[in-house]
């Protein structure tokens, strides 16, 4: 795999200009890293016709194999599934509709996974296979055993190689693409770096296939992305995810702590040992979100909602209070008790996503009644919060 050196900023033609004196340092955050995630998508690791790239996916591992020789422990969140299954089921282009998605996963997936045990065998590192959906990781007992599973794999010297388990998910309960996944991975692992590879070699201030576009070297905050034209898909059609959700799965992950660098997959060992390729994105310095609020927040969509009134808006907002059946006005869609749902105020802005205690056909008849009222009517199953203030998070825009 070829590994790019950069002294100044590399342009996409290969050619390097001078950087600006101090513009950026070396990376010790990456550097020193002890555990690393790293993600590799679809167009990194096939053609575009769907067939896997042998070449491409020993190069990976090669450079994997190093890390952990160093001592460095490392996941991969890797794509490609869907892709590989394509061409063994006649497959001309990916597929649009979710059973045809399954079935090429449910063939891709063993394709991919053979393909890199192989590779890495050859450093005397085992492949483990971890398989999750966004309901694994949302229900308390699944993500906590999905924690554990990855820290042993690790703590036995295996190389967990994780995907969305393409086979079984459904548009209800799905991560959406691999870049997310690989944030929340970073995450819930705790681990002290990610990268995340693309086929393109950094975010650019605009489209980097015209003239004049350039490469952003480091995001401390959100200032640094003003008026940048991120785009909306990958040029190569092959996965979900374009720069959008790159940029965003940095945000999820520095917002937990995790310094993020965005590359090529060409540029991959550089990255791992804290050369100033691709584009950086510092760690927020703000408390640590739990895994529990990080999940809630990007990677869920409510089921349904619960409209709050003024009252009970503000004690969730800014008390970080619970949510009690006095303070709900109405309900809408369908849901179950522990499914997330929106917490909405009147005029419909959704201010909170949380896990709901109740289903929507028994909110109801609780609405505007204290739980002590509840307790004594209904009986003590009923003297609890429609939402638990450790089972909620606030949107963004709401923070406090």
């Amino acid at each position: 795999m070829r590994t790019t050196h950069t002294d100044g900023e590399e342009s996409r033609n290969g050619t390097r200009a001078a950087a600006p004196a101090g513009a950026e340092q070396h990376r010790a955050d990456v550097t020193g890293a002890r555990r690393v995630v790293v993600k590799v998508g679809s167009s990194s690791l096939t053609t575009p016709d769907g067939h896997i790239e042998r070449e491409r996916i020993g190069e990976l591992a090669d450079v994997l194999a190093e890390r952990r020789a160093a001592g460095v422990e490392v996941v991969l969140v890797s794509s490609g599934a869907v892709a590989a299954g394509m061409t063994p089921l006649g497959l001309a282009r990916r597929p649009r509709d979710l059973a045809t998605q399954q079935a090429a996963a449910s063939v891709g997936q063993g394709l991919l996974l053979a393909h890199y045990s192989a590779a890495l065998a050859r450093h005397g590192v085992t492949a483990a296979q971890v398989l999750l959906t966004v309901d694994d990781m949302m229900r308390r007992t699944q993500y906590r055993n999905a924690q554990r599973t990855l820290g042993r794999l690790l703590e036995i010297g295996a190389l967990p190689i994780v995907n969305e388990n393409d086979t079984v998910a459904t548009d209800e309960i799905r991560f959406g693409d691999n870049d997310r996944l690989a944030a929340l991975v970073a995450h819930l692992l705790r681990a002290e770096a990610l990268v995340l590879l693309s086929d393109v070699d950094a975010l650019y201030d605009g489209n980097p296939s015209r003239p004049g576009a350039r490469r952003i070297p480091e995001v401390r905050g959100p200032a640094d992305l003003e008026g940048v034209d991120i785009g909306t898909a990958g040029r190569r059609g092959v996965g979900t995810g374009g720069m959008v959700t790159k940029v965003e799965s940095a945000r999820i992950a520095t917002e937990a702590g995790v310094p993020t660098v965005l590359t090529s997959a060409a540029n991959v060992r550089a990255a791992l040992v804290g050369e100033p390729v691709g584009t950086y994105f510092a760690p927020s310095r703000r408390r640590r979100p739990s895994t529990r609020q990080l999940w809630l927040a990007h990677a869920t969509a409510g089921r349904g909602s619960v409209v709050l009134d003024p009252g009970a808006v503000r004690a969730v907002v800014r008390e970080h209070a619970s949510l009690l059946p006095a303070g709900v006005v109405k309900v809408e869609g369908e849901f179950a008790a522990g499914d997330p749902v929106d917490l909405r105020d009147e005029d419909g802005v959704i201010v909170a996503r949380g896990l709901v205690n109740y289903d929507s056909a028994e909110i109801p008849d609780l609405m505007g009644r204290s739980t002590r009222w509840l307790a004594r009517e209904l009986g003590p199953a009923y003297e609890r919060e429609v939402v638990h203030r450790d089972d909620l998070v606030l949107l963004a825009r709401h923070r406090r």
